[in-house]
């Protein structure tokens, strides 16, 4: 019987998606941008390719294939090079374990003899269910569609009708007993892309009465400000955001800094408000760019909220399912229960915008195997769950922390772990990263700086995303394009802090904090309950194993459409087309037209979409303050050339009016 052949398993995050791709394939293995570029055959033998979407990867790119005993990558003249385990190499005998870099992608290398193997994939985080570690936010898109017992014993909710209906009557709702109301204007969330869309219809002249927003949490901030202290950033610290990023106010002016320096001139303190105004002005090239402190930011949203009356317009509800009517609106199934009472609604709304967020926290599926095998909740943590307890051991008795994942959140564990330290110097840090990053994301003639493998941004995306000419060239390009161009300028980053530097290069010269590289095999406990991460070893020699007391995943949070139950259900209902990046496939106005619904009596309704749900569309930062007010100034502005009644343009003496009523805290009108 003869052997069976040698494959090879290439496991990388795909840029454009966020998804693991993991496939086993036999040799050889073209790999680049362009399918046409690579060769069908190699010496007779039929070639596997792998297109990586990504302007930094050449056309044809690399190539892996056998040379008597050896497996050989072959940079094929490419213009960024070929790394292995860090080091640039035109030809490269390859190992197992190995792991490859091409532009932006990583790619780990592992033998394979069969390719029985399961595809490994991200999972959500699996909460302990003793602990409030579900976050509420989360229900209206975590709780699923499908129809629930109600209180009155009547039937189901929404009804089975309801749900396999394409338009449902106003009569067919009316008769089912519950209640029904009627508004204008109808923001699904309830967090700060409904406050920013709602804020921008009160500024243009809608009245509070016609606007309803459904959510959970009273506070359209509440859990940006849950995720933010439990991925360590207190109220004191300071968010990754500019300046003039205000989702309390349109205009951006006063900025963050302007109002800081304000505060801190009235507290006598000069030479601080002196030096606030100095790093604005001098950012980035001579002081480090300036961002606001998360209290600031939530007091000002919580005077903006009672300046447009945001407490009139809020229900509570946990939306259930969303359909069309036959007199042009929308029909919104929510469940108004409690831990009191079960109680369920419809809202009827000509215009709707889902602004639903995060749908989940995204867990490394070994942690999460982990957690599902021994229920130990303690030791292996979310970096956005609460997590406290670990820092209040690691400062009671000390003890060692392995970190995944090396973005911002990455970095903001290791400023608390650093502090820690102040009061318990026996803390050791193992950052376990999955490869080496020996350059950074490159776009024309910019790239990014690399420093201990932290690659370093001031925000979350290049500063011409937002309005420049990346903005224009995002908006301007065909869909199929852009997941190349969101690849080439997003990536995970960090921001270029002069603390986190040094905390960092101080952590590798003490010898407490140490920088790792590998590809996880699985995760278990030792007998004396400490966790146990193994590596595998290249060669096939066997298993290198990181033992710490605590493991934190900072690796994010999961935008996909999938993993809300409420859009999936629209997505199939309606045949919504998604975009490259698997989330909801907008106009560049954010509306959703396949949702549009024109009827003789009450005209043409539509939806309006933002945030991370709309992500490899016409705009970049999609998630970010100013991103927010983007899309909500494109869908506003979009309402009013269309005569949705009445809002007003934000023309030039509308917005001064309006401005000077935000100055002056007065309500919109």
């Amino acid at each position: 019987m003869n052997p069976q052949p040698l494959r090879l398993r290439l496991t990388w995050n795909d840029t454009a998606t966020g998804d693991c791709r993991s496939p086993i394939l036999e040799l050889p293995i073209a790999l680049g941008r362009n399918f046409e570029a690579m060769p069908t055959t190699i010496n007779g033998e039929r070639v596997s390719r792998i297109l990586l979407k990504s302007s930094q990867v050449s056309r044809f790119h690399a190539v892996i294939a056998t040379e008597g005993d050896s497996i050989i990558v072959t940079d094929t003249g490419s213009r960024n090079g070929t790394f292995v385990n860090g080091t640039r190499q035109t030809r490269c005998i390859l190992a197992n374990g190995d792991m490859l870099q091409l532009g932006p992608c990583a790619i780990a290398i592992s033998f394979a003899v069969n390719s029985t193997e399961t595809q490994s994939v991200n999972s959500h985080i699996f909460f302990n269910p003793q602990t409030n570690g579900l976050d509420p936010a989360l229900w209206p898109q975590i709780v699923s569609p499908l129809p629930q017992t109600n209180n009155k014993g009547k039937g189901e909710f929404p009804p089975i009708a309801f749900l396999h209906a394409n338009q449902v009557t106003m009569r067919s709702l009316q008769s089912m007993g519950l209640p029904v109301a009627e508004v204008d204007w109808a923001a699904v969330g309830g967090g700060l892309g409904s406050l920013i869309w709602v804020d921008l219809l009160r500024i243009c002249g809608v009245k509070v009465d016609r606007i309803a927003v459904l959510g959970m949490e009273e506070q359209p901030y509440a859990r940006y400000r849950r995720l933010c202290l439990n991925s360590q950033i207190p109220l004191h610290e300071r968010l990754r955001s500019n300046s003039d990023a205000c989702p309390d106010n349109i205009w951006g002016w006063p900025p963050y800094a302007l109002r800081e320096a304000w505060q801190e001139l009235l507290k006598g303190r000069l030479i601080v408000s002196l030096k606030l105004m100095w790093q604005v002005f001098a950012e980035p090239t001579f002081a480090e760019t300036y961002t606001p402190r998360a209290g600031n930011v939530f007091d000002s949203i919580d005077r903006e909220t009672a300046r447009i009356g945001w407490n009139q317009m809020f229900r509570y509800g946990r939306v259930r399912g969303i359909r069309k009517t036959d007199d042009g609106r929308y029909a919104i199934a929510y469940s108004r229960s409690n831990a009191d009472h079960r109680d369920h609604a419809f809202l009827i709304a000509k215009y709707v915008h889902l602004a639903t967020g995060y749908p989940a926290i995204q867990f490394l599926p070994d942690l999460q195997e982990y957690r599902e095998k021994t229920q130990d909740f303690e030791s292996v943590v979310n970096a956005y769950e609460s997590h406290d307890g670990v820092y209040e051991k690691l400062e009671a008795r000390g003890g060692s922390v392995l970190i995944r994942g090396r973005g911002i959140v990455a970095s903001r564990v290791v400023q608390r772990i650093y502090e820690a330290r102040q009061r318990n110097t026996n803390i050791q840090v193992l950052h376990l990263m999955r490869s080496a990053k020996p350059q950074g994301n490159k776009f024309d003639r910019a790239e990014r700086q690399v420093e201990n493998h932290y690659e370093f941004q001031p925000f979350n995306w290049p500063k011409a995303c937002w309005g420049g000419e990346l903005r224009v060239l995002l908006e301007k390009a065909k869909p199929e394009l852009r997941p190349q161009f969101l690849s080439d300028w997003g990536g995970t980053t960090t921001a270029n802090r002069n603390d986190w530097r040094r905390i960092v290069k101080e952590g590798l010269s003490q010898g407490w904090y140490q920088i790792t590289f590998g590809e996880v095999e699985k995760v278990d406990r030792d007998s004396q309950n400490r966790t146990v991460t193994y590596i595998g070893e290249k060669d096939l020699k066997g298993q290198i194993k990181l033992e710490a007391d605590f493991i934190i995943d900072a690796t994010g949070l999961d935008a996909k459409v999938k993993t809300s139950p409420l859009l999936e259900d629209l997505v199939a209902h309606y045949n919504l087309p998604l975009n490259g990046l698997g989330r909801l496939s907008v106009n560049n106005d954010f509306e959703v037209p396949e949702l549009r619904n024109t009827s003789p009596l009450h005209g043409e309704g539509r939806v309006y979409t933002a945030g991370a749900i709309t992500l490899g569309g016409p705009y970049a930062p999609v998630d970010s303050f100013l991103g927010l007010q983007y899309a909500a100034l494109r869908s506003v502005e979009s309402l009013a050339a269309n005569g949705a009644p009445g809002v007003g343009k934000l023309n030039v003496w509308r917005s001064i009016v309006q401005w000077l009523k935000w100055i002056l805290n007065k309500s919109p009108g």
